[in-house]
């Protein structure tokens, strides 16, 4: 594995019904996260990784998630993506 920078990553999603429960699987599975909330919009900014499990958000919307469903409502990110079918990961690889 690769090491990687404590510099903060950060996704900005819309804010809608169709995020309310990605938001929470973020924030459950990164409790070092912290939430910014704006007008239409959230960002939620970690040190260093921020990583968004398929089963996490699974559980709480309560059906199969495709982690590229992400893209629909992304509006920005900050770090290096790493995904696979189970995670997707922002993080500064050095």
């Amino acid at each position: 594995m690769n090491a990687t920078s404590s510099q903060p990553v950060f996704i900005a999603l819309q804010t809608n019904n169709d995020t309310l429960s990605l938001i929470e699987a973020i924030l459950f599975d990164n409790p070092q996260a912290t939430l910014e909330e704006y007008p239409a919009m959230v960002r939620i900014v970690a040190p260093g990784r921020l990583v968004v499990r398929r089963e996490s958000v699974e559980e709480r919307i309560g059906r199969s998630f495709d982690l590229r469903e992400i893209q629909l409502n992304t509006i920005s990110i900050a770090g290096e993506v790493d995904e696979t079918e189970d995670e997707f990961t922002l993080c500064w690889k050095l």
